[in-house]
């Protein structure tokens, strides 16, 4: 069917139809224009707040301009999909300081791959419909602004920890976008907006890194420190990650509105075992070859062997002293790069310390019970 005699009403209709055969749990569609958006999204990059992530700069207000990502875009199809594995067990494992934490949505097949997949059969089936049809799909692979398209399709409210919150889904979805070159009908943003006076992702992010409502300064974020950033973790940060060794999920934790979260039907998303609450020591000796190995097919994979190795020395630092961590971490100094060595270092001098607090209340201790006896005891 040529685009001159197209319903686009139908259309629209039936893409929303597919799109949640397809496992989206929501699809909206919305107008191009962001420009009530480009002022923050300059003053972000002004601050420096995109850290080390140099294509945030490069790209400029293209993320703000979807048809000169790819032109002669007319609209953007907004999708999400739930990961929210079964049993994610967030406070048992970030209260075990020697338990690796991995962000949930890590914890699975690659989402890239998995919704890229998903958006490009959907353009399949609108392109079955309109001859010819121009389409692209994107999942957090280019220059988007996916949280603002998202809320302009209606799919949910910008918090102020800068996600996608859903009244009756929370946060825990993927986003992305398929741009088309047609006039499809655009649905209404949400006016409800749930956050109100509620600063609790604020107030209770680790490193401080919401700096004010929708604002996050990456510099200082758990998921940049850990996944981003190339070079060292500043000092200054590495006992504020605790067991973090991949991403974070602190302020979609004390989100209320995640009571609503739902769970994934996605097998693809269901967690690893070989990843899922595992040991940092246990982690910490994996060979890189055994690092690509369960890694594979995964969103880890990408950070490398090297990256992964500071990350799990910062965690081994930052856990109870514990003479086997001790004797991991001196035994990876031997063949260790400069950087991995920069962070073993800065662990052992953290695991010595916590030795000496330890012995120091152990002979506090004895003393107290010496005082107690009785003199002949």
């Amino acid at each position: 069917m040529t685009t001159d005699s197209i319903n686009y009403i139908e259309l629209a209709e039936k893409i929303k139809q597919w799109g949640k055969a397809l496992g989206f749990a929501d699809v909206g569609i919305t107008d191009i224009d962001l420009s009530a958006h480009e002022e923050q999204l300059q003053r972000w990059l002004d601050h420096s707040y995109h850290g080390d992530m140099e294509y945030m700069a490069a790209h400029g207000m293209k993320r703000a301009r979807p048809d000169e990502l790819v032109p002669g875009t007319q609209r953007v199809i907004s999708v999400r999909m739930n990961y929210l594995p079964p049993d994610a067990s967030f406070a048992k494992a970030l209260a075990n300081k020697s338990t690796a934490y991995i962000s949930r949505y890590a914890l699975g097949r690659d989402y890239h791959k998995v919704m890229r997949n998903r958006l490009k059969q959907l353009g399949q089936k609108i392109s079955s419909e309109v001859e010819p049809l121009g389409y692209r799909p994107f999942v957090d692979s280019a220059p988007v602004l996916e949280r603002q398209l998202a809320e302009k399709a209606g799919l949910g409210w910008r918090g102020k920890n800068s996600l996608l919150i859903q009244k009756q889904a929370g946060s825990w979805f993927f986003l992305g976008e398929l741009f088309v070159d047609i006039p499809l009908p655009v649905d209404q943003k949400d006016p409800f907006e749930g956050c109100g006076k509620c600063n609790a992702c604020i107030t209770l992010c680790p490193t401080g890194a919401i700096i004010e409502p929708y604002v996050v300064d990456a510099r200082k974020c758990i998921s940049y420190l850990t996944i981003e950033l190339q070079g060292a973790i500043p000092e200054q940060y590495r006992s504020l990650i605790g067991n973090r060794i991949y991403g974070c999920d602190d302020c979609q934790l004390v989100c209320p509105w995640n009571r609503y979260g739902q769970l994934t039907k996605e097998q693809d998303f269901m967690a690893r075992t070989q990843l899922k609450d595992r040991s940092l020591i246990e982690l910490f000796m994996w060979d890189e070859a055994t690092f690509l190995k369960v890694t594979e097919g995964n969103p880890i994979r990408r950070i490398g062997h090297q990256r992964w190795l500071r990350n799990l020395a910062v965690g081994l630092g930052n856990a109870d002293y514990d003479e086997s961590i001790v004797e991991a971490l001196e035994k990876r100094l031997e063949d260790a790069s400069d950087l991995v060595k920069e962070h073993i270092n800065w662990a052992l001098k953290q695991q010595s310390h916590k030795q000496q607090q330890t012995q120091r209340k152990q002979a506090r201790l004895i003393r107290i019970i010496e005082k107690g006896l009785p003199r002949d005891a």
